[in-house]
């Protein structure tokens, strides 16, 4: 919570400003009761007309002078509110954005959606309440009560007995709805959630007619919030009943009491009207300071959610210090030495122990199986994952020591998933290199074997694409997440199973291509596939983490078993659809015949 506490320092001024304004309006509101008891001892009773229009008039001035002041408040506290919540948000954000891959796996990226949204809301508006009713409501409830001893001091007792019991109230159930709301903001986490897969993923929903399960699931999370909301809505309704017959039960005090009085010649009718009119106005800041209580609690929540993101270090730490071309002079591009990660939470390792050299325009595959670790191995490379035991260099540095922008230049990344922006193709490729030429993307297509599709749109590089690139095919996606890894040029180029939407033919002039019009490039190639990585200078076969073998595709037949049985079992699936495909043919040309 005081985290938060910061982003008032540059409206400071404006915080201050606009309680003031309505402790003045609260002044001005204060004394209409004193106005109505003289029209009604003065005026009225003695038929006064000129002295009742003067404090008509009076009463007519302190209103508006009232909502001048209440407007300047509003406006004070809303710039307050908007601006606390815009920094607040962009802070959030730009520490969101400094989390390694196992912050953001730990926390949830629903939960993260939450706190940058929901929760920065919730608090904005906590904030415009707390300016526009903490000090005023408080200052109308002790200060009618002090207006009430100077009209009687007798009478007035009867608010001395009434504001404890009302504090109790509202306070108590103040302190018990707090937890309740923090409940209810984890339940919104599971229903966005669900909200978050079910849009994500509808096209595998439908696929496998799993609507109705999914809507079962939707609802029963839905039905578990609307559970936890009517509960602490349950026990805030309280507060209105409660504050509401204690109020009303002292205006009969203050009537039965204040009869008295006047019936003994203390005091006049219109004193008893004021006191009443206190009471009313007592009551009516009660109210509202409950709802404020109620949004102030779900703005504490929020706060305290919102805190711990902002609190949340990175386990992820960057040089500032440029690591010069001095201390780059091995001979080696990129070594793994003894390099293993243990996600957090996890109890086996993920890979362990390997030991890899690569010389500068090197190609390496990685094969395994599903699960065996090759993602994680060229994770290490950029330090998506940081190795919890060994290193990786890179031209002889650890990639601990480089700054963030230094080690990210050298690296070009095509991810499993091939995720591109509502945008043109153009603006897609410049994520690669801002300031790159339409010759450098033709370039950069040209390797990845776009170039011919992206031509045949309409407009070429300048064509549309919408949300998810769902306007484009697999294949097209996956071939223009390597173009705009290739637009930057770097040294060492990062294919995760980014093929495997495209077909052998097209696969294999990819990477010959690569090969022959980048600058000596280093690639590492992270394939299912033997005919996509038996080319390259060196093969890491993965099991289960670790390296169970090293070398060509030649070398590793002879030596290892699991790329063995992997080649195996891959040509015997081609065969086999060769040979279905040989079939289909002949019965085909029987029929015909």
């Amino acid at each position: 919570m005081k985290e938060l506490m910061k982003y008032f320092k540059n409206y400071r001024m404006k915080a201050v400003l606009a309680p003031l304004f309505k402790m003045l309006e609260a002044s001005f509101e204060l004394l209409v009761p004193l106005v109505m008891a003289n029209i009604i001892d003065i005026g009225i009773k003695n038929s006064d007309r000129p002295y009742i229009y003067k404090m008509a008039f009076l009463m007519i001035g302190l209103g508006i002078i009232g909502l001048v002041c209440s407007i300047t408040a509003q406006y004070f506290s809303a710039k307050t509110a908007m601006g606390f919540g815009k920094e607040l948000r962009r802070d959030l954000f730009k520490h969101i954005e400094t989390l390694s891959y196992t912050e953001i796996d730990d926390i949830g990226s629903s939960t993260l959606i939450t706190r940058m949204t929901s929760d920065v809301n919730q608090i904005q508006t906590g904030v415009n309440m707390f300016l526009r009713l903490f000090m005023r409501s408080p200052f109308i409830v002790f200060g009618a009560t002090i207006m009430a001893f100077t009209v009687d001091s007798q009478v007035a007792k009867v608010f001395l007995i009434t504001l404890p019991v009302l504090i109790v109230i509202v306070f108590g159930i103040m302190m018990i709805t707090i937890p309740l709301y923090r409940k209810v903001q984890s339940r919104l986490d599971h229903v966005l959630l669900s909200t978050r897969e079910n849009l994500s993923g509808v096209r595998v929903i439908r696929a496998f007619n799993q609507e109705e399960n999914e809507k079962t699931l939707f609802c029963e999370r839905t039905k578990g919030l609307t559970k936890e909301q009517i509960f602490v809505g349950k026990i805030s309704s309280f507060l209105n009943p409660l504050t509401y017959a204690v109020i009303n039960l002292s205006i009969v005090a203050i009537i039965w009491k204040g009869a008295g009085r006047v019936s003994d010649g203390f005091i006049l009718q219109g004193s008893v009207y004021a006191l009443v009119n206190y009471m009313s106005q007592i009551l009516v800041e009660l109210v509202k300071l409950a709802n404020l209580i109620i949004t102030e609690t779900k703005a504490v929540a929020s706060a305290n959610r919102v805190s711990q993101v902002l609190l949340t270090e990175s386990s992820q730490h960057y040089m500032d210090k440029p690591v010069g071309k001095k201390d780059g002079n091995s001979e080696f591009k990129v070594q793994f030495v003894n390099a293993g990660l243990t996600y957090k939470g996890a109890k086996a390792s993920s890979i362990e122990g390997v030991n890899l050299d690569v010389k500068k325009g090197d190609t390496i595959g990685i094969i395994g199986g599903t699960g065996s670790g090759k993602s994680t191995f060229v994770n290490l490379i950029p330090r998506f994952y940081d190795c919890t035991e060994g290193k990786v260099l890179i031209d002889g540095v650890d990639v601990k020591e480089y700054p963030k922008e230094e080690l990210i230049d050298k690296i070009g990344i095509v991810p499993q998933k091939a995720v591109l922006f509502s945008g043109t193709i153009e603006d897609n490729m410049k994520w690669g290199k801002a300031d790159a030429s339409a010759e450098e993307i033709n370039m950069a297509l040209d390797i990845a074997q776009a170039k011919d599709f992206v031509e045949e749109k309409e407009g070429g590089i300048k064509f549309m694409l919408n949300q998810g690139a769902k306007n484009l095919s697999g294949g097209q996606k996956q071939r223009l997440t390597i173009a705009r890894a290739l637009v930057k040029k770097p040294e060492i180029l990062i294919l995760d199973d980014s093929s495997s939407a495209l077909d052998y033919a097209t696969d294999a002039a990819l990477r010959m291509s690569i090969k022959e019009k980048t600058d000596n490039m280093t690639v590492f190639i992270v394939s299912q596939r033997s005919s996509s990585i038996m080319y390259a200078d060196k093969i890491v076969v993965l099991d289960d983490g670790c390296v169970v073998g090293m070398g060509t595709h030649d070398e590793l037949l002879k030596s290892c078993e699991v790329y063995q049985e992997i080649c195996s079992s891959q040509n015997k699936a081609k065969d086999e659809a060769h040979n279905e495909k040989s079939v289909n043919t002949t019965v085909e040309g029987g029929v015909m015949a």
